[in-house]
Formats: C-alpha cells, sequence, structure tokens
C-alpha cells in the first residue's frame, strides 16, 4: 500500500479519540451535493416489490465528482450510481445505491466490491454520498474514516479493477443489521453485473470482496449469505478479505461501554431500531430523560460525532433505567442473529483472508480466533493473520498491503490454500507480500500526487 494511505489512514482512524466538541447535525452545504435524505434519487419506488433482488431501478452520474476527502478530485475514467433493489434484515424488499469507479485502462472484467466501515445511523453517511466532492461531513470530521477509506480503495484502481461500493446500510442507515449489509452487498455485485450497457463491467466478471471493521461485516455476511441468497454468483466471486472482524455484538457492546469507542453503541442500537420494532420501543421507553436527545442525534450525524458525543459520558450501559433491558431474551436474540458467531460459515468456493489485531480494542482476538476454528471445521478455507504491532484503528492501514496481495492472486487465477492457516506475525508491514506490493504503490501515489491519471499505466 503506498506509503501517504498508511499514514493518511492510520491518522484519519486516530481522530476516533480525539477529544473536539460536540458536532452539528448533518446540513446541506452551499455547493454541496444533496444530502441522500433529500434527493428524489434515494426514494424506494411504490412498485419495489416488482423487482428482483438485484435489478437495477435507476442509475446516473453522481452529482459532484469523486474527491479525497471531499476537496481534491481524483482523476478516473468514470463512476455511476446504481440504484437497485436489495432485501432487508426482516425479508421486506428496498433499495440502496452502489457506486460504481472505473480506473483508466479498467480491465472490466475484474470487479472489487469494496465495503466502508460506515458505522453510522444514517442514510447521509453512506459512500454514495461522502466520496463526492464538497459533500457535507456529518458533523465534526464525520465521514472521515470513510473518506480516508478511498486512498485503499485508489490502491485497487490501479490495479484495473472496477471497484464496486454498496450503500450497505440500506435507505435508513440501518447499522448493525448486518443480514441487511451482506443482502445488500451481494445484489450490488448482482446489479453491477447487469450494468454492461452503461458501466462497461463484464456480466461474468470475477468479483472479489474487502472491508475492514464495519465493511468486514457486510463483506463476511455477503460470504455466509451467497449461496442461500445469491447462488447465482457462485461462479463470480472468488475471495473475499475482512480484516478487523467483529464476530459477536454482545462481546464488542460489553468491550467498549465506558470507553472512548462506546460512542459505537448507541449508533448501532437506532440502527437496529430502524428495523427491529422492539428495539426502537426499548429505547423509547427504557433510556434515561437525559439521554434520549443523545442516543437520537446520532441518527442525524456520522462516525466521528457519535464517538465525540460519548467521549467523557461513555458508559452507554447505565444510560438505561433497567440494567436488565441488555440481557432481555427478545434483544439478545436480535444481536445473535446479526452476529456471524451464531451464523453458519461460508463456503469453501469463497476463500477467506482474514486479519485481526491481536490487541484490538473493539472486538476481542478470541473471538476471531473462535470463528476462524469454526469455519475451518465446517470445511470454509481460511488464510488468518494475527497482527501483534497494531491495535484496531493502525491494523487497518498496516494489513492493506497483505489483503490487497492476497486480493491480486484472487483475480489472476491463483488458487487459494485448499486448507486453512493462522500465522501470528510481530507486523504485517514486514511481510514479504507487503515488501513485494509496496513499491509500486509508492510509484502510484508520486503519480496520484501530481494529478496523473488512476489506474494501470497500460492494460493487457
Amino acid at each position: 500500500m503506498k506509503f501517504q494511505a498508511l499514514v493518511l489512514s492510520a491518522l484519519a482512524a486516530v481522530a476516533w479519540a480525539v477529544p473536539a466538541p460536540a458536532a452539528p447535525a448533518i446540513k446541506h452545504k452551499r455547493n454541496s451535493p444533496p444530502l441522500p435524505s433529500e434527493d428524489p434519487f434515494y426514494s424506494i419506488p411504490d412498485n419495489i416489490h416488482s423487482y428482483a433482488p438485484g435489478a437495477i431501478i435507476d442509475h446516473r452520474a453522481p452529482p459532484a465528482a469523486i474527491a479525497a476527502f471531499g476537496t481534491d478530485k481524483i482523476n478516473i475514467a468514470g463512476s455511476w450510481q446504481i440504484r437497485y433493489r436489495t432485501t432487508d434484515n426482516v425479508g421486506n424488499a428496498t433499495q440502496t445505491v452502489l457506486t460504481v469507479l472505473i480506473p483508466n485502462n479498467a480491465d472490466f472484467n475484474k470487479v472489487l466490491s469494496y465495503q466502508v466501515a460506515e458505522d453510522a445511523a444514517s442514510i447521509n453517511c453512506g459512500p454514495s454520498y461522502a466520496l463526492q466532492l464538497q459533500a457535507a461531513t456529518g458533523g465534526l470530521l464525520g465521514t472521515i474514516v470513510t473518506e480516508a477509506e478511498l486512498l485503499l480503495i485508489e490502491a485497487a484502481l490501479y490495479q484495473g479493477w472496477v471497484v464496486i461500493l454498496p450503500d450497505h446500510e440500506g435507505p435508513s442507515g440501518a447499522y448493525l443489521a448486518n443480514r441487511l449489509a451482506g443482502q445488500a452487498t451481494l445484489d450490488g455485485i448482482r446489479a453491477a453485473l447487469a450494468s454492461t450497457s452503461f458501466t462497461g463491467i463484464q456480466g461474468d466478471a470475477k468479483v472479489t470482496m474487502w472491508g475492514y471493521s464495519g465493511g468486514s461485516l457486510a463483506s463476511a455476511w455477503a460470504a455466509v449469505l451467497q449461496p442461500r441468497y445469491a447462488p447465482d454468483l457462485s461462479d463470480n466471486i472468488v475471495g473475499a478479505a475482512i480484516g478487523g472482524t467483529v464476530p459477536n455484538i454482545n462481546n464488542v457492546i460489553n468491550t467498549i461501554n465506558d470507553t472512548p469507542f462506546a460512542g459505537i453503541i448507541p449508533a448501532g442500537m437506532m440502527g437496529l431500531a430502524s428495523q427491529y420494532p422492539v428495539v426502537a420501543q426499548a429505547i423509547d421507553e427504557h433510556v434515561l430523560p437525559e439521554d434520549k436527545d443523545k442516543f437520537e442525534k446520532v441518527t442525524q450525524q456520522c462516525f466521528v460525532p457519535d464517538i465525540l458525543d460519548f467521549l467523557l459520558d461513555s458508559n452507554v450501559k447505565a444510560m438505561v433505567d433497567n440494567q436488565s433491558l441488555w440481557t432481555q431474551p427478545d434483544i439478545q436474540k436480535i444481536l445473535q442473529d446479526n452476529s456471524l458467531a451464531y451464523e453458519s460459515a461460508p463456503p469453501s468456493s469463497i476463500p477467506l483472508y482474514v486479519y485481526k489485531s491481536v490487541f484490538d480494542e473493539i472486538s476481542p482476538i478470541a473471538d476471531t480466533d473462535n470463528l476462524v476454528k469454526a469455519y475451518c471445521s465446517a470445511g470454509s478455507r481460511v488464510t488468518y493473520t494475527r497482527d501483534l504491532a497494531s491495535e484496531h484503528a493502525s491494523l487497518a492501514a498496516i494489513g492493506a498491503p497483505m489483503a490487497i496481495a492476497w486480493l491480486i492472486d484472487r483475480m489472476d487465477g491463483k488458487a487459494a490454500a485448499s486448507s486453512c492457516s493462522t500465522t501470528t506475525k510481530l507486523s504485517s508491514l514486514f511481510d514479504i507480500a507487503t515488501i513485494e506490493v509496496l513499491p509500486s504503490f509508492l510509484f502510484d501515489a508520486l503519480e496520484a500526487l501530481l494529478g496523473g491519471n488512476i489506474g494501470p499505466t497500460f492494460f493487457g
């Protein structure tokens, strides 16, 4: 991964824990593209049930150019937004939006579905909006993590791959509704493969998936659900790289409560509330009056402001009038239904590259160790890297070069390992795969800095 991508991604992630004043809710800025909540393109059509999952409802060029950190237009061949039908967490037809990024000298037979770590309960935080020039940030540094992920996405574009990014939280920002996230990812792939007439993507293209943290949830759930939900994609999807995995939501809540990451909890609960009336009712009836406004505010802003708002008042579990609420059977069932730890393993046809910090402070490493063991026992193929010299935020950057190297092999038709392996490394930065990949990305970084075309120098 190019050096500037590593540094900037790490710095963006560090912003998670930097104290700052409370941020305002998302508001439309002058000269910015329309917010999804105010844009008719994002409206669900009345006849949504007449569309098959993955069917294209509409498409357009993005209202504004794709830009790094909302200010610096990137030089790619083209971009599209595709509105398509998908299925929510409880089986209802719905829709969401896919962003398609086409590099210069694109190979339209290779597609990467990249799932961002949106981690917010607002439709206005999705990548289709956050990656546009002059986009509102969703509060102070609101979408900075998603914006930083564009630097990782560029690494794929330089390979000549078409990159697609689903708004995998759907039309209501249903954070932690992970079946929706997986299904939206699969339907986004279906829509992309059906878009040949305007994007050029080939219907039989090879597809890989990649995501970190919240993006790993969407990617992993897509792999798990593919045989049941999208068996038609079995010949297309050739692998998935998932980093900073989050196998058990309940364990994450217990781990991050009363820490600088506690703001993730209300965002997740409000995200689930948009899919489950019982969660919405529990929040309405049991969150203490003095904390209710803070809970509801997360539906109007993005990740970083959520973290900042709960930074000094971080005991979220104490913000309800009855502590047994957290262990009620109906709430626990919903958390389990959206946790990978309680779901079946992905098929062996989708090999996985899993990378996780041993000292991850959001999701305990033991949860991922156990998940990988369960997957391997069920016949999945998993290459698992445990990283010592990192934590949750920094591994997003440190682990990216090995993930890209593994994805390159899958795209190039190199067979993944036929069995599972687990390796604990001092740092993924010292791995031979990183050393082999890094020089070309340093050159690419210089080219991008000078305003060059993003994509391979030549194709073929």
